[in-house]
């Protein structure tokens, strides 16, 4: 697409939006009385309207039937988490029975790690990116102690070149191959939340099992952001969180997967609870676990039915809108009007003070565009803030901002571009 750095370009472009009625959907923060400028769903989803009702639902079913909920009424709570199950297969690419709806993303990573982690003589090392998000590399870090190593000679960190600051992939291969022998687990990001760098978890996955590791991903800030193929990519395991681009709300539900080739596996190690029991039996409480078949054999604890019911709200929506194919398309062509405005600026300006260090290739990047500041960049944020524009911040210089195709428009784009450079005018 040409694009053009003019309202009237954007306003066509909205106009022509065919997902242009799904902003509706959602509650848009206000600033002075006009929605605001909100570019921030890689951190925290926006409200879907719906929210209420799915909730009210069920505090309906909690005030008729109290305990009786579990097994009565138009949708009891002892299936509840199955009716995500379908759209939440379609986001991931994966099978019904591969995920399971529990926890918290950090909880279920090490949740998974105690199944997946399987340190053995010489091969006990785990391959991360360097910079992954700071709950991973405390994961990783706690796991290996937990298993008697030192992080520092049992965690290997993928770092970008000199001078560079994403990954190249052929370089992630490489160490891959070059540890080929001591390494017990791949665990990326599909993501990385400071650069918002797309991996190719396809050839990760593919590279780290030909090096006889298993291979897991964190999804935070891929899940309901690009188009994800889990099952095909041969993924061992994968969780995520659904706050972000799953508009579930703050702190909402996390998921896992795990790949149905090790669901008869009985030598994978596993925290057990009653939720993940049999189902067939789990009523006669015998002593003894026995799990599920399936990924729901990971389940621990009882389902907040409460939680799920904010996050189907929305995933309802992904299912009314076609599903990641058309959101993606949607996403390629905002993000990309966000770059081209981005440089726009910089000419207007007569200087490059906003660096995009997110990759140029959109098949190495979602929504999101990490922008470095090269001058006064707090000042500039909070300008930014102060005038409706709500993206968030990272150390030391960086504005990430996040143009989500169900809720923004590219006039929301535009807006956001002509506030970066009246900040360069307003901060001296």
């Amino acid at each position: 697409m040409i694009y053009h750095n003019t309202l009237q370009f954007a306003l066509h472009l909205d106009e022509q939006d065919a997902l242009k009625s799904f902003r509706d959907e959602f509650l848009i923060p206000k600033h002075n009385g006009q929605d605001a400028v909100y570019l921030c769903g890689n951190s925290l989803g926006l409200q879907p309207r719906s929210v209420k009702k799915y909730v009210q639902d069920q505090l309906n079913a909690w005030e008729d039937n109290a305990v009786e909920g579990w097994f009565i009424g138009n949708e009891p709570w002892l299936k509840y988490h199955k009716t995500l199950l379908g759209p939440l297969s379609n986001i991931l690419g994966a099978k019904q029975t591969e995920i399971t709806v529990m926890n918290s993303l950090t909880v279920n990573l090490h949740l998974l790690m105690v199944s997946f982690y399987k340190p053995k003589d010489k091969r006990y090392k785990i391959l991360m990116e360097a910079g992954a998000f700071p709950s991973d590399q405390y994961a990783m870090e706690s796991q290996v102690r937990f298993h008697g190593f030192d992080p520092k000679d049992a965690i290997i960190e993928v770092a970008p070149r000199i001078g560079e600051t994403t990954l190249r992939t052929r370089d992630i291969l490489k160490q891959i191959a070059d540890n080929a022998d001591e390494l017990a687990l791949v665990m990326f990001s599909g993501i990385n939340y400071y650069t918002g760098q797309l991996f190719d978890l396809e050839a990760i996955a593919k590279a780290g099992h030909a090096a006889g590791a298993l291979v897991g991903f964190d999804l935070a800030h891929a899940a309901g952001n690009v188009p994800l193929k889990l099952h095909e990519w041969d993924a061992d395991f994968a969780c995520w969180c659904s706050y972000k681009y799953m508009n579930s709300g703050p702190g909402g539900i996390s998921g896992i997967f795990v790949h149905e080739k090790h669901f008869a596996d009985d030598t994978l190690n596993r925290f057990a609870g009653w939720w993940g029991y049999r189902k067939d039996k789990q009523f006669l409480m015998a002593p003894g676990f026995e799990p599920e078949n399936g990924a729901e054999g990971w389940n621990v604890s009882t389902s907040p039915i409460l939680l799920m019911a904010l996050h189907r709200a929305s995933l309802d929506l992904f299912e009314k809108a076609g599903g990641l194919p058309a959101l993606r398309a949607k996403s390629e062509t905002l993000t990309g009007y966000l770059e081209y405005l981005i440089g726009e600026v910089n000419k207007k300006h007569g200087e490059d003070v906003y660096q995009i260090i997110t990759p140029t290739d959109k098949a190495q990047r979602g929504c999101q565009l990490s922008v470095v500041c090269k001058r006064k960049a707090k000042a500039i944020f909070n300008y930014l803030a102060d005038n409706g524009v709500i993206g968030d911040w990272r150390e030391p210089d960086v504005i990430r901002l996040s143009p989500v195709p169900f809720y923004n428009t590219y006039t929301d784009v535009y807006k956001a571009a002509e506030s970066l450079f009246e900040a360069l005018e307003a901060v001296k």
